[in-house]
């Protein structure tokens, strides 16, 4: 039985009444042991008033004051809980009212005292519903004879007590770097115990990165054993008779892409295109999808371990995946094999415009696999190909020098926006950025993208016209605040970029500041700063727009059923729509509409689905959304981590070089840096500026010397010296040897 408090009150929605045994299964409460754990964590949240017993079952408790929220602490002991309403306030929590929580822990906080225009609203945690923190990097210190484990993240404001175990000795641990698991957390006045599961190095510059980043995010790095039995048992080969059941695509010339660079292991291939002409120079695009949920069923052991993973994350050539090498086995699509897939078929006329689309379960069988260099080269000498490489390179030259170009034509002109940048996402989509990146090297990825992009669209609109519970893929705005210094600097740089609005920011803004961008030398970096103005793309079960994509309805991911469990969600309702949904709205009607046209969606006025399975799908998708998210986040925060080491230690490789950079950020105690050529950011701090006296000039954006009259300013270019490196917290410290510009009058105007 492995659950949080925040789970299992998850399942209380809408004040309705749960039965412990409907918790019971939907917890995985299995043997004796497990139900009586639950009921006696059902009688504890009675006790504190979380949950309330009527007629043997169990309601939420609405308490005024009482919010959920994840903690978020400072080194100095400042802690706020942070609410998930966006626009809701932060709560301090003095470290008397932590109640032995710890940074990002779930919790449940009472405000004991209201806000106020200039102050926080403060509250006390009541409850921790759940730990963030089950495992830690930290040093090993002995005092008095007692092991104790100091968290490396100075966040983390406590001591471990080491017990010791079969495998690692503590004497040998002392003073290096370990990765420990919490057996068990503080409790009252009790400190926390640990165990050390693994001693990493002297200290962290000694360590493998990854393993420095699989061990602070406590990322799974193997599966139980049971589920590799599981995927081992899996059929190699496909049934005749499911054959049978599907649209049968096999005579159709199809063709599949692999990335240029692959990893040790053969690539995971879950897309696979056909591309036809029709009547009337009409095209139809088929984007065929593996069907990964042909194999994992819902609530198999399988599924339950995919759910908890979330998402595969990619730690440069180490991969922590969704699902075991052997089912991605079965379900990957090579050539000359047959494969299981979903397709969605999309028609084109002539001038790009979608004019509808089909989904259907389907078996294809490819013909050819290139690479994207493969396909950029025979684009590019299409008069020298053999007889054999004739159809392949006319179906990629309608593909990427007619189709593709008008679709993006039409993205571009709802205010959709590119980024130039080298790309990185190991997805076929716009992954968790949001918006496409446009590679000048090879710009058949990023015109690919645009095609897959409308699958995820049409799955989207046809799942939303049929009102079927699904996960929608959802970007918000950026905000103001992250766009403000950006903006100061494109206009130190002489960039002249008109906004639609000064109160919303759109699409077309985005669009208009990369055309902006390419005026200037400094494009590489303006596009990588832009990014990071962007709020990364979440799963939502309510339609939502999407600001990268410029979409303002419904958009979902779905092409990667193998890499991401929302994906194998979504896939999941499209083939329950073909079993459980009705085409008609009574079994009296004698013609049913196509359930797998988009052509229906006119024509349906009832439920498609039955109720109960309605109801339940909505709850299951609900609860969900924010396991999901989490998960997400977290990869994104280990893949950035381990960017942030690798770029340390380029860096401290570096250390007394000179490189020319960009001031990006001005601040009172210094200024930073980007280096173009690397692309990476250090700190150039007030105290090494020895030759002045500098003071801080916010409305200008700058620092001013007193007597020398140099400014350091947003925009300026700078000659700096790579001075020091921390590289567990990926700080890069500079000093200036050059640059700079000469202060201005108006910069001495007071703030």
């Amino acid at each position: 039985m492995e659950f949080s408090i925040a789970t299992l009150l998850s399942n209380f929605t809408d004040d309705k009444l749960v039965a412990a045994k409907f918790l019971e299964k939907k917890l995985g409460c299995e043997d004796e042991e497990s139900i009586e754990k639950l009921q006696i964590i059902l009688d504890i949240l009675e006790k504190i008033g979380v949950l309330v017993k009527e007629r043997g079952k169990y309601r939420r408790s609405i308490e005024k004051n009482l919010v959920e929220a994840k903690l978020r602490c400072s080194s100095k002991g400042f802690c706020f809980a942070i609410q998930d309403e966006e626009d809701a306030d932060d709560i301090y929590i003095r470290e008397t009212h932590l109640s032995n929580a710890w940074n990002s822990d779930r919790v449940l906080v009472k405000v004991i005292k209201e806000g106020t225009r200039r102050r926080s609203p403060e509250g006390e945690v009541k409850l921790i519903l759940e730990r963030a923190n089950p495992s830690l990097l930290a040093q090993v210190k002995k005092d008095n004879g007692d092991y104790k484990a100091i968290p490396l993240d100075d966040r983390l404001l406590f001591e471990l007590l080491l017990k010791q175990n079969e495998e690692n000795s503590l004497e040998q641990a002392v003073n290096h770097l370990v990765h420990v698991s919490v057996i068990r957390y503080p409790i009252g006045e009790h400190p926390p115990w640990g165990t050390i599961t693994r001693i990493l190095g002297s200290d962290a510059e000694e360590a493998a990165d990854t393993d420095i980043v699989c061990c602070k995010h406590d990322l799974p790095q193997i599966f139980p054993e049971a589920v590799e039995r599981l995927a081992e048992a899996l059929p190699k080969t496909v049934d005749r008779a499911e054959i049978d059941r599907r649209v049968d695509l096999r005579q159709k010339f199809t063709f599949t892409f692999v990335e240029d660079e692959q990893r040790d292991h053969p690539p995971f291939v879950e897309t696979a295109f056909t591309l036809e002409q029709i009547p009337d120079q009409y095209w139809q695009l088929g984007v065929h999808i593996t069907d990964v949920a042909h194999y994992v069923t819902p609530d198999s052991l399988l599924d339950k371990t995919a759910k908890k993973r979330g998402t595969t994350i990619y730690l440069g050539d180490k991969v922590l995946p969704l699902l075991p090498k052997a089912l991605t086995d079965c379900c990957c699509i090579v050539p000359e094999k047959d494969c299981l897939t979903i397709s969605v078929l999309i028609t084109f006329d002539k001038n790009g415009q979608m004019t509808e689309f089909e989904i259907h379960p389907t078996v294809i069988n490819v013909n050819e696999q290139l690479t994207y260099q493969e396909a950029q080269g025979l684009l590019t000498h299409f008069d020298q190909l053999s007889a054999e490489q004739e159809e392949l390179a006319q179906c990629l030259k309608q593909l990427f020098l007619t189709l593709s170009p008008l679709v993006k034509a039409q993205r571009l002109q709802r205010g959709g926006f590119e980024l130039q940048l080298e790309p990185r996402s190991p997805y076929q989509d716009e992954g968790r950025l949001g918006v496409i990146i446009a590679s000048s090297k090879v710009p058949v990825r990023s015109l690919l993208m645009e095609l897959i992009i409308l699958a995820g669209k049409s799955v989207a609109d046809h799942l939303y016209a049929l009102g079927i519970p699904s996960l929608y893929c959802a970007q918000p705005e950026p905000d103001w605040e992250e766009l403000e210094d950006l903006l100061k600097l494109v206009d130190n740089l002489g960039i002249d970029i008109q906004l639609s609005s000064e109160e919303e920011i759109t699409a077309q803004d985005y669009y208009n500041l990369t055309r902006g961008f390419n005026q200037c030398s400094s494009v590489r970096v303006l596009n990588f700063l832009l990014k990071d103005t962007l709020k990364s793309a979440k799963y939502s079960s309510h339609s939502a727009p999407h600001f990268g994509l410029a979409y303002h309805d419904c958009y979902t991911h779905c092409v990667s059923p193998g890499q991401r469990y929302g994906d194998l969600l979504v896939q999941r309702m499209i083939k329950l729509l073909f079993s459980e949904g009705r085409d008609r709205r009574t079994k009296q009607t004698k013609t049913g509409v196509d359930l797998h046209s988009s052509r229906c969606h006119i024509d349906i006025n009832w439920n498609v689905l039955p109720p109960a399975i309605q109801e339940s799908l909505e709850e299951e998708f609900h609860i969900l959304v924010s396991h999901l998210n989490d998960r997400e986040k977290l990869a994104e925060d280990a893949e950035k981590d381990l960017d942030g080491l690798k770029k340390a230690e380029k860096m401290k490789e570096r250390t007394g070089q000179v490189f020319r950079g960009l001031i990006t950020g001005v601040q009172s105690y210094g200024f930073f840096v980007e280096i173009e050529d690397l692309l990476v950011e250090g700190l150039v701090h007030v105290s090494s500026l020895k030759d002045d006296w500098y003071e801080y000039r916010a409305r200008h954006g700058c620092l001013v010397g007193r007597k020398n009259r140099i400014a350091y300013r947003l925009g300026d270019e700078v000659e700096v010296e790579v001075k020091s490196v921390d590289y567990y917290r990926q700080q890069i410290d500079l000093v200036t040897v050059g640059g700079g510009s000469f202060a201005r009058n108006d910069d001495w105007d007071d703030d």
